[in-house]
């Protein structure tokens, strides 16, 4: 399995990215996907994720209302739309997946096997 995460860059406070994370060696639609950042200094923390049909969407609530996750089954992509972005939202992002994740343990990094580089983005005031 491989996560190739993108799109991570530098971008002014209020502004927008799309991150993209592409997957490989997997059945993509049978997988639940995440994403995750990890600030300077800080540890890792749940960003959002999305079951494999996209019944079920969860959001940190530090994020909630300014990011959309989506997926596309067909192009195996899972995307992270980040609106609105904050100087604190500066982080590396990884994309995560697993097939087995049951709703209350999504927002849980042990419960995601697979992980991908993660993308650097930087938000500046």
């Amino acid at each position: 399995v491989q996560l190739q995460a993108y799109g991570g860059g530098l971008v002014q406070a209020g502004g927008s990215l799309r991150l993209s994370c592409l997957a490989s060696g997997l059945t993509f639609r049978s997988y639940t996907m995440a994403w995750f950042r990890q600030a300077p200094g800080k540890e890792r923390e749940f960003v959002a994720a999305i079951k494999w049909n996209g019944a079920s969407i969860f959001y940190a609530d530090s994020v909630k209302g300014r990011f959309t996750i989506s997926r596309d089954n067909a192009k195996n992509i899972v995307y992270l739309q980040m609106d609105s972005l904050k100087p604190d939202d500066t982080a590396v992002y990884y994309c995560a997946a697993d097939r087995q994740v049951i709703n209350s343990s999504m927002k849980r990094g042990q419960a995601y096997n697979y992980w991908g580089q993660g993308t650097l983005v930087t938000v500046s005031s």
